[in-house]
This record gives C-alpha cells, sequence and structure tokens, in this order.
C-alpha cells in the first residue's frame, strides 16, 4: 500500500493505482473532466502508475497544467491530420502555447490559409473516431525507425540521448510522434477544435535554418468556450497594438532600417516622453539619482559582469577579438556601466543606500523570428535603476521598489492585467550562472522571505533567473495571451564583489554592497505597446498624444479656433485645430477615429455666446461650456491622471 496525499488528505491505496482510477474513484464529474495530473509537483499522464508515496492533483482544463496537456494533444491531432493529408510532410515541434498550440511543418509544396478547413475537418474525423493514445519509450534503432525518416525529430532526439534522457514516444491510431507527453488519454476528449492561422517560421528559432510552415489552432471541452474564445480574439484584432498603432500614426517600420527597430512617429514618441518625464520625477521623489552613460563599452567591461560569457549572443559586437586591439559592444543592460558610477570615489555604510537610475537605451540582438511590433525588439528604453545597500536595508528598499513599481502600474491601469513570477536558477544547469549554491541559497532564501511577508502570490519559474540572482518577475499579457515580462525586480549578492564595490561598515571593515536591480515601469516600447491594447488606443487624457481638437463649423470661424488653440496651450494642453474645409460632421468622426479624447465645436453661436460645444470621445455632447470651465475640468483630469 502507498499513502498519497490529496488536497491535505491522507489516502491509501494499492501500489500502481493511476490517476485515472483514482479521479474515477472521487466522482464521474472530474473522471470526465480530467486531463493530466501532478505527481509531487510533475505533470505526468493519467495512466502513469503511482509506486510511491506522493502528493497528487489531478489537473482539469481549468488549471493551466491541464489546458497545456489538452493543447499539446490536440497538436498531435494536427500533426496526424497533416500526414494524412499530405504523408511526405516532415514534422518539427507541436508545442501547447497561451490560447491554444500551433505545429510546425516541412511541406515540400506550400499550402495556404484555404487549405486549413480541410486539415480541421481530418482533424475532426480522428477525433471522432476516438483513438487511445498510448506512451511508450524505445532507444537506439528502434527509436530512429519509429521516425521513419523525419529529419527534424532526429535532430531533437539526438539531443536527448546526448542528456541521456529517455526517449518516448506517442502513438495514435496510425500516428506515432517522438514526445514527452503529457497527453489525454484519447483522441475523442477533444470535443471543439479550430484552426485559427498559417505563418512562417524558422526551425529552432534560427534565421540561418530552414522556413517552416507553422499552423495554429485552438480547442475547448465546450463549443461555446470555443466561440467566446474566437469572439475574444476578433477583438483582439481589432486591439493589437501592431495594427493600431500604425494606424492611429504612433509609429512605424521601415525594411531600410531593419527588423526590430521601430520608428515612433510624433504621436508616439509623445507619449513616450511623457511617460518618461512621469517616470523620472517619480523616482526622483523617491530618492534616485539620474545618471546618464555610455551606450557602448569595451568588451573588458562585459568579460568582468559576466555577460560575454552568458548573455554574448544576445549582444551587437563591434569588431573581431582576432584582428582588432579593442573590441566594443552595444550595451544590454546598464549595471555594469552604473556601477563605475559607485566606484568614482570610496563609500561609507552612511552612504548607503545610493540609488541610481536612468532612462536607458539597450540592445538586444533578439532573434528575427521572436520580434514582434514594439513588444520585442532589437534597440528599446528602459526606467531601469540599481540600487546599492547594506544587508540589513535589503528587505526595505526592495519593498521601496516593488512599491514603485505598484504605483506605476495603478496609475497606467495595468495593475489588475499583472501576475507575479519568482525566477529562480536552475542547479540542474549550473553553467548557466556565476556563484556557488550556498549563494544561490541565501539569495532567493532572502527573497522568498520578502514575498512572503509582502503576502505576494506568485509562481515559481526554475531556470529563468538572472545568471546573477533571482528576480521578481511582473508578467502581462498582450491581447493575444502571449506573456512577457513587463517589471523585473533582482537580487544580487555577487557583482559587487566582482567589481569591488565596497563600503566601510561601521566596524571599519571592507564589505560588499547588495545590490538591487529594478525597473520601474520596464521597456518604455512594450508599455507603449500595452496601453494601445489597454485602452484600444484610447489613451486617458494625461497620455493622449493631441488631448483636444478644436473644430471650426466654417472658414469663417478659423481665426477664433486658433485664438482658443493658442489659450488652451498656455494652459498646458496638447491641442490641434481641424481647419480642413469639411462639414462637422466629418470632422467629429475623423476626431473620433482618432481617439481624440475632447472635440471642441466652435460656430456662430458659441463666438457670440462666449462659449464652446464640447464633446468627449466616450461620453458624446457635453453640452456649451465657457473656456474656463472646460479648461477646470479638463485639467483636473489630466492632473489626476484620471482613467476615463
Amino acid at each position: 500500500m502507498i499513502n498519497i496525499n490529496l488536497k491535505g488528505e491522507i489516502k491509501a491505496f494499492e501500489s500502481g493505482i493511476s490517476p485515472m482510477e483514482i479521479a474515477k474513484g472521487i466522482g464521474m464529474g472530474l473522471f470526465k473532466a480530467a486531463c493530466a495530473a501532478k505527481i509531487d509537483n510533475t505533470v505526468v499522464d493519467l495512466r502513469t502508475p503511482i509506486t510511491e508515496d506522493c502528493t497528487l492533483e489531478i489537473l482539469t482544463f481549468d488549471d493551466d497544467e491541464g489546458k497545456r496537456a489538452y493543447w499539446h494533444s490536440t497538436s498531435h491531432i494536427l500533426a496526424q491530420a497533416v500526414k494524412r493529408l499530405y504523408p511526405d510532410a516532415q514534422l518539427a515541434i507541436g508545442p501547447a502555447v497561451d490560447g491554444g498550440f500551433y505545429y510546425d511543418f516541412g511541406f515540400s509544396s506550400p499550402i495556404t490559409e484555404e487549405d486549413l478547413p480541410k486539415i480541421e475537418a481530418e482533424m475532426k474525423k480522428i477525433i471522432k473516431e476516438n483513438l487511445s493514445i498510448e506512451r511508450f519509450e524505445l532507444s537506439g534503432k528502434e527509436a530512429e525507425d519509429a521516425l521513419n525518416g523525419q529529419i527534424y525529430k532526429e535532430e531533437l532526439m539526438a539531443e536527448h540521448i546526448a542528456k541521456g534522457e529517455a526517449i518516448s514516444f506517442y502513438k495514435q491510431g496510425e500516428f506515432t510522434d517522438l514526445c514527452a507527453g503529457p497527453h489525454l488519454a484519447s483522441t475523442g476528449l477533444i470535443k471543439a477544435v479550430k484552426l485559427t492561422s498559417i505563418t512562417g517560421a524558422y526551425w529552432r528559432g534560427d534565421s540561418n535554418k530552414e522556413m517552416l510552415t507553422r499552423i495554429y489552432g485552438t480547442a475547448f471541452p465546450k463549443q461555446t468556450m470555443l466561440e467566446e474564445h474566437l469572439t475574444m480574439l476578433e477583438e483582439a484584432k481589432k486591439r493589437d497594438h501592431n495594427k493600431l498603432g500604425r494606424e492611429l500614426e504612433l509609429f512605424t517600420t521601415s525594411s531600410l532600417i531593419g527588423q526590430g527597430l521601430p520608428i515612433l512617429l510624433p504621436k508616439g514618441a509623445k507619449v513616450v516622453q511623457i511617460l518618461q518625464r512621469f517616470v523620472e520625477d517619480e523616482e526622483a521623489r523617491r530618492g534616485w539619482q539620474l545618471t546618464k552613460t555610455p551606450f557602448m563599452a569595451k568588451s573588458d567591461l562585459y568579460k568582468l559582469s559576466g555577460h560575454w560569457d552568458h548573455y554574448r549572443d544576445g549582444m551587437f559586437v563591434l569588431g573581431d577579438e582576432e584582428k582588432d586591439d579593442e573590441v566594443m559592444a552595444l550595451r544590454p543592460m546598464t549595471c555594469p556601466f552604473q556601477y563605475q558610477a559607485y566606484l568614482n570615489k570610496p563609500r561609507s555604510y552612511r552612504d548607503l543606500p545610493i540609488r541610481y537610475d536612468e532612462t536607458s537605451t539597450l540592445f538586444r540582438n533578439e532573434a528575427s523570428g521572436e520580434m514582434h511590433g514594439l513588444i520585442r525588439v532589437r534597440q528599446f528604453t528602459i526606467s531601469e535603476g540599481h540600487l546599492m545597500c547594506r544587508p540589513d536595508q535589503l528587505e526595505d528598499e526592495f519593498r521601496k521598489c516593488l512599491d514603485l513599481t505598484t504605483f506605476m502600474l495603478q496609475t497606467l491601469g495595468l495593475y489588475e492585467d499583472v501576475s507575479y513570477r519568482f525566477s529562480q536558477w536552475d542547479p540542474n544547469d549550473r553553467e548557466k550562472y556565476i556563484g556557488t549554491p550556498e549563494q544561490w541559497d541565501e539569495a532567493q532564501g532572502t527573497m522568498k522571505t520578502i514575498l512572503d511577508d509582502l503576502g505576494l502570490s506568485y509562481k515559481i519559474g526554475v531556470g529563468e533567473a538572472a545568471f546573477y540572482g533571482p528576480k521578481l518577475d511582473i508578467q502581462i499579457k498582450n491581447v493575444h495571451g502571449k506573456e512577457d515580462t513587463l517589471i523585473t525586480i533582482q537580487i544580487d549578492q555577487m557583482l559587487a564583489k566582482t567589481f569591488g564595490m565596497e563600503y566601510t561598515d561601521k566596524d571599519g571593515e571592507k564589505k560588499n554592497p547588495y545590490i538591487i536591480h529594478r525597473t520601474s515601469i520596464g521597456c518604455y516600447e512594450r508599455t507603449l505597446a500595452l496601453l494601445i491594447e489597454k485602452y484600444a488606443g484610447a489613451f486617458p487624457l494625461w497620455l493622449a498624444p493631441i488631448q483636444v481638437k478644436v473644430l471650426p463649423i466654417a472658414d469663417r470661424h478659423h481665426d477664433e479656433a486658433r485664438k482658443l488653440q493658442d489659450s488652451l496651450m498656455m494652459a498646458g494642453l496638447r491641442v490641434e485645430v481641424d481647419d480642413r474645409s469639411e462639414k462637422i460632421g466629418y470632422k467629429i468622426r475623423e476626431a473620433q477615429l482618432e481617439k481624440v479624447p475632447y472635440m471642441l465645436v466652435l460656430g456662430d453661436k458659441d463666438i457670440e455666446n462666449g462659449t464652446i460645444s464640447v464633446r468627449h470621445r466616450k461620453d458624446g455632447d457635453l453640452g456649451a461650456m465657457t473656456i474656463e470651465e472646460f479648461l477646470t475640468m479638463a485639467t483636473k483630469e489630466a492632473d489626476t491622471k484620471e482613467i476615463r
């Protein structure tokens, strides 16, 4: 007999029992809804035999891991359908992703969007066949034979063999695929499926490798859930910053400049300028000191910091070490530069904490397949900061950094949209990190204590830490459900010693400070993208690039419109006059499409009465007001950063 912990209740079962059998014993509702299981934090198939005491959790579609098993199983159905219709297709990878799944294929002849309904119909046939999904392991020649000339799978298998990992396969009907799982028990458990798009994708995300065909899809346990999701996708397309940001003339791109190098147009640049001024002023109020450091440095700096060994592939290197006396690199982060500011003079314990912030332009050599609009780019600007403190100050300063980010998120209206990830090192991948296990245990223990004391709800990301320390990642999803890191706060107990950063303590001894790496609003380009999507381009008044449009009804009203514009601009508002010879209804519609918060209509009656007719993009006609009345209302809304 073995003892299994089920939500805190210990129950005895015969050794070899499966999670599926346990779920059935609990109730048919759970049995039918089960997608996978978690045994001691490892996600497994429902038919996995349990032979030792453990903690067991039955995962349904309501759980993230359950969704991933559901969607990953559907990706195999997609691959099986493709192989039935295109027998010579090469299979690459088919993971679950946020909102669904994809599978990459190598086709001998290109397929298009028009082919998706045919593939989807074949998938539904496979689902109706209710094929059992079975896991098995092979090794050596048997594994190679099972792959049957699948070149991408052979490459993946060779990597598994090199790591000493088991080679597992999944079989459903005539279809077999190299896969680690987990999967559902049968294809018939998929109830509603839809293929959503087709695109190109480089093998392993490397632009030097062949281009494959990526087919995206999604699936749900109920048709109504699928329909709700598809409706959400349509709304997402309307809000997609990559589309809407261009339509609103916030940014553009140029093939002559290059991928991942967007151009902020005047309106987009104005929003970022407003954000930067807001952030720098708020940070100054909280005791941060502004620095301005170079965009590049000698390789010596990056070798000392560890970036040369751990991050070089992500850097833009200028020069050749074998040919040039001095090799430079554009900076991927600012920390080693601000350390030099700390080293400018001797420091005492009385000087600490020292808080340096900077609006930093950074450069990272992102793979071409990873870049997307303003979300992931090769040159970006970030609200970066590094704080040097004594060990006894660490917890309080970390709290203050988190309080700063919370204030920023609340002000922007993004606070309810974020989640938290405690990113830790992977002790099984030592080459990825510097420092000793003891140092990592101490740093991670310190951060855990702080996060738990704060009562912060977070997920743990093993292997997601920076190479020098653990971090709190504040995560956010774009309208398509893709999650990215918006803000990070990191504890670093190692690099101060590496750089010789010291302070003289009360006892006269030289000691190394602890360092907190942090952003307050993250990358401005990414934040702009998320704000476009959050507000569908209709920014709150304080952020709107154009806050007011003055709309003269006829040409004879232009002079008064210009005087009104001057008055409003002197009061600090951003104002444009639409003096085109168009009907007023057309001008109003155009201003609405541009997402301008306020429209001021000016005609004969308004000029005669000394008033303006005020319209709001959301609330419509607000009636006639004096200029003073409008200014009082608008400036209060802008100054309080009201979200409306």
